[in-house]
């Protein structure tokens, strides 16, 4: 599981314990209304692009970071869907034992320019879905997020 060094600065000190980690995700959707999602190289389970804030980032320019190295693709932030900071959504146990509470925003983004494609590190994978058939092995707390955004409201959601 690739990790920044900044995590891995922290787990030096604090092995497994659960870490409060600030994270971005993005939802970007095509012309047909379906949703990009990686699968992880991690888990093998599919998700949004998105990750880990890094010291002296904006949480916007984290999920934009995150979109690019995950899926190549350039994109700009155009709106809130939410903040997911419920432990249901956002408590993840990694498989090397590892544990992190996300608290998450989440951001719809338009594409502006890359290439689409797997980094062959985080994401093994990238395709688009229909909000209405998202694979089964999606990480959970992601189901929502998709669900949240594809209503299309002017405010976010605070999960």
């Amino acid at each position: 599981m690739p990790i920044s060094e900044y995590a891995a600065f922290l787990r030096q000190y604090v092995g497994h314990a659960t870490l409060l980690a600030p994270a971005a995700a993005a939802i970007i959707r095509s012309e047909e209304g379906k949703v990009l999602l990686i699968r992880r190289s991690d888990t093998g389970g599919w998700s949004l692009p998105g990750g880990m804030m890094d010291p002296g980032e904006c949480i916007a320019e984290c999920a934009v970071r995150e979109a690019d190295e995950e899926t190549g693709l350039k994109v700009e932030p155009v709106r809130l869907t939410g903040i997911y900071s419920d432990p249901a959504y956002t408590q993840i146990t990694y498989p090397n034992g590892d544990k992190v509470h996300f608290v998450s925003a989440t951001f719809e983004c338009r594409v502006i320019g890359g290439q689409l494609r797997p980094d062959g590190e985080e994401s093994l994978e990238v395709a688009y879905f229909s909000p209405d058939s998202l694979p089964d092995t999606i990480v959970p707390g992601h189901r929502i997020r998709i669900q949240d955004a594809v209503l299309d409201r002017v405010d976010a959601v605070f999960r």
